[in-house]
């Protein structure tokens, strides 16, 4: 397949709100893909990992094959997104998880699923978040708390001193839901993470 020098993103379409990200993108005139299996996979330069029940997606990572495949090409590098179930499903560590889940590791945090409560917590909120010139609002829905962050990790947003907007290399996690909310913001951020020339294709 030829060298595009316009980026592919590809959507993590095994559980969560996938298609939502899909629609903000595309709006920004980004090409996505829908991710299912392991040669969807090759065919996109980033990933976005949303939303969702983060024990659910782990388990359907494994039972479609494409959690090694996802864990080898963040391991050369692939950029991400990582919103809510992603920011946990992305960090290094999740101090509540099931014995059996596994995370990818790409982004040295120590995280909580629920962390800001259950459903009936869920808020809204505008953001200062480094790198944007303007508030983004941010829904919070069975939001992850990060309990620590590596001196590595950049901390662009927080919420009474919790932070809830994380940036490593070119992995990127919120622990909101940037879809939801209207503003292509993090969207934006997300792809300034990445050089639009540097695509990867398999074949």
């Amino acid at each position: 397949m030829p060298v595009t020098t316009s980026p592919l993103v590809g959507l993590l379409a095994l559980q969560g709100a996938s298609e939502l990200h899909g629609q903000v993108l595309q709006g920004l005139g980004v090409a996505t893909l829908e991710v299912r299996t392991e040669a969807d996979l090759d065919q996109v330069d980033a990933l976005v990992i949303p939303g969702g029940e983060s024990t659910s997606i782990s388990k359907l990572l494994e039972a479609n094959g494409l959690f090694d495949p996802i864990a080898a090409r963040l391991a050369e590098g692939m950029p991400a997104l990582g919103t809510c179930a992603g920011m946990i499903l992305l960090a290094r560590q999740v101090l509540d998880g099931r014995p059996d889940q596994r995370s990818f590791g790409r982004i040295d945090l120590a995280v909580r699923r629920n962390g800001f409560g259950r459903q009936i917590d869920s808020f809204e909120t505008d953001l200062v978040v480094e790198g944007l010139d303007r508030p983004v609002h941010a829904v919070f829905i069975r939001a992850p708390v990060v309990d620590q962050a590596g001196p590595d990790v950049e901390v662009l947003a927080r919420i009474d001193g919790v932070p809830v907007c994380c940036r490593q290399g070119p992995v990127l996690v919120t622990s909101f839901h940037p879809e939801l909310s209207g503003d292509t913001g993090l969207h934006e951020l997300f792809l300034t993470s990445f050089d639009a020339d540097a695509s990867h294709r398999a074949g």
